[in-house]
């Protein structure tokens, strides 16, 4: 399903900067159901091709042909060794983004991570929720950084460690201790205290790592 929507972008039905049709229209042209739609959307999105502006729509960010080659290229770099530099890499453009985003915010952004907090701390034993929600609040703090390099940068990042994102969000104390940090992290950035939101998001990220570490030492 994914490589259809794939084919269907790489058409001239939809152009970059698009909004996308309704996932009813999608589903109907393309012949399959919605919850195909919606999951091979929510993939893209990981992947950088799609854009998810709440309350708005879905967005192509550009020519699949153009986008997907730069992803899927730092996929060759998938191997414990690697993975764990990705996280590296990681760690700083988030510390960075938190710093950008105490000084940039818009209110809509502040909106966006604040919904996607309070969904993290309803849905701590529904981890795909969870996760899911994780994401779009790092995502929202990136763009609030008002660097596009920066946010694109990380949206590859996220998409090639993803996978281990969700192996180590596998209990509730896990998925409070996170919602405590993101808490944190949001109250700093809507503070507009750079330092302060910089040193939050270093302590999550320290957090996160040691989780993450135990599932790379495992494979």
């Amino acid at each position: 399903m994914t490589r259809r929507l794939l084919a269907y972008f790489s058409s001239d039905a939809v152009q970059p900067g698009d909004r996308l049709p309704p996932e009813r229209q999608l589903a109907l042209t393309l012949g399959v159901g919605r919850s195909a739609v919606r999951e091979a959307l929510a993939a893209l999105e990981i992947l950088g091709v799609v854009n998810v502006r709440p309350g708005s729509g879905t967005y192509l960010r550009g020519r699949a042909s153009e986008l997907l080659p730069q992803t899927l290229s730092w996929g060759l770099l998938i191997n414990t060794p690697q993975t764990e530099e990705l996280i590296g890499v990681r760690h700083g453009l988030e510390v960075q983004a938190a710093r950008l985003a105490a000084q940039s915010a818009t209110p809509e952004l502040l909106d966006e991570m604040e919904q996607q907090l309070l969904t993290m701390e309803g849905s701590t034993g529904d981890y795909e929720t969870f996760v899911a929600a994780d994401m779009r609040f790092h995502q929202a703090v990136a763009l609030a950084s008002q660097n596009a390099l920066i946010s694109d940068l990380l949206q590859t990042v996220r998409s090639l460690i993803r996978v281990w994102v969700e192996r180590s969000m596998h209990d509730s104390a896990h998925a409070q201790l996170a919602v405590k940090d993101h808490r944190a992290l949001f109250e700093a950035i809507s503070a507009g205290d750079a330092d302060q939101a910089a040193a939050a998001m270093n302590i999550h990220m320290e957090s996160a790592l040691q989780r993450l570490s135990k599932y790379l030492d495992r494979d």
